[in-house]
């Protein structure tokens, strides 16, 4: 990649991360907020341990819905909100390029995703130690990097959508990503427990074909500092980028084909 293909693709970032945050970033952290006041205020009158146990729980899950949010109908709107602006053309023209472009989307979105992370994040700390809860700082925000990484596959599966389909489309089947790939491991699972030959077959095709976000998710894990040994997470940490350099061709290779 030469020095003025990287630079033309920072500019596509910069330009993306700007506009999400002037239009959306407000709202999510709002959003964000008031799921953390609701707990605070109706969980602990359903149990004593609702700050111990069920905050923490709740604020890292508020965490990652306002991610899919983000991923779902920002990212996946990227490529069809300037098809829909006509701006498509002057922008995929040379020299920019239309990989240069689909790189620089998906940094800008990745770039918004890692602020918004680690801003709430560093909320729920905040939030907890105010309670008195102290949760463990480091493995948090391990937990926040492999979140950043899993919703940087996610987001290049929604550029992969939105580079063949409209973005209503695109963003149902981010959202049906998301929860296929929650439930990747638990399909494996189902088949090792089965006596059928071919379900057990079916099922270990299925979990390398589809991605495995179980990999990435260690929010619950983090609460208690109870996270995987490092090189089990540097092994998650290369599945995921290798996963995501996969769709990123693909995606490419597809919007390299499309007609305007």
């Amino acid at each position: 990649m030469s020095s003025n293909s990287g630079a033309r693709i920072i500019t596509i970032a910069h330009n993306v991360f700007r506009e999400t945050v002037r239009e959306q970033v407000l709202y999510l952290l709002l959003l964000f907020g008031g799921i953390m006041a609701a707990a605070f205020a109706l969980l602990p009158q359903f149990t004593g341990l609702a700050e111990r146990d069920l905050i923490p729980n709740v604020g890292t899950a508020a965490i990652e819905v306002v991610s899919l949010v983000v991923v779902a109908f920002v990212g996946a709107n990227l490529i069809n909100r300037e098809i829909d602006k006509r701006t498509i053309l002057p922008l995929i023209a040379k020299p920019l390029g239309r990989a240069d472009f689909l790189l620089g989307k998906l940094l800008g979105l990745w770039a918004v995703l890692i602020v918004l992370i680690l801003l709430m994040t560093g909320g729920l700390l905040l939030l907890m130690a105010a309670a008195k809860v102290f949760l463990p700082i480091g493995a948090m925000f391990i937990s926040s990097t492999f979140l950043c990484l899993q919703f940087l596959l996610l987001g290049t599966f929604a550029l992969f959508y939105g580079s063949f389909t409209s973005s209503l489309v695109a963003s149902l089947l981010t959202f049906a990503t998301y929860l296929i790939g929650n439930f990747s491991a638990d399909l494996l699972r189902l088949g090792k427990i089965s006596d059928n030959p071919g379900t057990k077959q079916l099922s270990q095709t299925l979990f390398l074909i589809l991605p495995d976000f179980s990999r990435t998710n260690l929010k619950n894990l983090a609460i208690y500092g109870d996270l995987p040994p490092m090189d089990q997470l540097l092994q998650n940490g290369v599945y995921t980028l290798s996963y995501t350099l996969i769709v990123l061709s693909l995606t490419i290779v597809i919007f390299g084909k499309k007609e305007f």
